[in-house]
């Protein structure tokens, strides 16, 4: 027996609205999933929030709930984050290779010494950790390395250096949270005066009349002074390309005793050497 008309027009209806929800829920209708606002992200925050206080990790607690670690990781690898807006672009990228570094650290925890160039359990002990284990993100084929040096320098923003924790006490401190693209600047920004506030990354040093600043200033010279080297004060302008611009990525943080030394204009820059301990609690 045939159904009532109306019946038919309901269930088709019905029918129509189940396939739009799915087709709008699936990840290829959403889009880019760009600094990550998924479920797996969601996930990766969740963890982050967990397991990292003060840019140190509980590194065997996160080794305990690698699943989700793996399955955030997972997400990363098919994305088309190249359509995506730039800031959303640069979250995605942080996030990964965070994200990545966590997952190389636990896949090694405790880490053996291999080496006595690096300190004990330091991520350095890892073989190819940054130059040669290769990684599946956003479509194409990254190592760490690739990822800081072509992938988040091609966007011309040098704060996103301080912003890579690197498994190591001498590299950005790694935030509590998920970088978003809708907050990027104020997180970027965070980064930056972080740098500035801890003696592992800018210290004035009165009694020796030197400015100690992190080797990441030296390892990505060009990008500091493509964006920073014009912005220095004038009584600086007789000094090099780099130390202009050290100079001004840190001068909205320097004490105003700080500042006087400075502006003396006597000083010696000196990089200190990059603490590779792991940044483990």
């Amino acid at each position: 027996m045939d159904a009532p008309a109306g019946s038919s027009r309901r269930l088709l209806a019905a029918v129509a609205a189940i396939a739009l929800a799915a087709t709008a829920a699936s990840p290829a209708a959403q889009g880019p999933a760009s600094d990550g606002r998924g479920n797996a992200a969601r996930a990766y925050d969740e963890l982050l929030d967990l397991n990292v206080r003060d840019g140190l990790v509980y590194y065997r607690a996160l080794k305990g709930q690698r699943g989700r670690l793996d399955g955030y990781i997972s997400s990363l690898a098919g994305v088309a984050i190249d359509a995506a807006p730039r800031d959303e672009q640069i979250a995605f990228w942080l996030n990964a290779y965070n994200a990545l570094v966590l997952r190389t650290v636990i896949d090694h925890y405790p880490i053996p010494q291999r080496s006595s160039d690096y300190p004990p359990r330091s991520i350095r002990q890892i073989p190819g950790a940054f130059e040669r284990q290769s990684h599946r993100v956003g479509g194409r084929a990254v190592t760490l390395d690739q990822i800081e040096q072509t992938v988040l320098s091609g966007f011309h923003d040098p704060r996103v250096y301080f912003a890579l924790g690197r498994g190591a006490m001498g590299g950005g401190r790694l935030r509590s949270e998920a970088y978003s693209g809708s907050r990027l600047e104020t997180q970027l920004g965070e980064a930056a005066g972080e740098c500035v506030s801890r003696v592992e990354c800018v210290e004035v040093d009165r009694g020796a009349n030197q400015l100690k600043v992190s080797s990441i200033f030296s390892w990505r010279e060009r990008d500091f002074v493509a964006a920073y080297a014009a912005k220095a004060a004038t009584p600086f302008t007789e000094r090099s390309p780099v130390e202009r611009a050290v100079l001004a990525f840190a001068g909205p943080g320097f004490l105003a005793a700080e500042r006087e030394l400075l502006q003396r204009n006597t000083f010696t820059l000196v990089y200190t050497p990059f603490d590779w301990s792991l940044n483990d609690l």
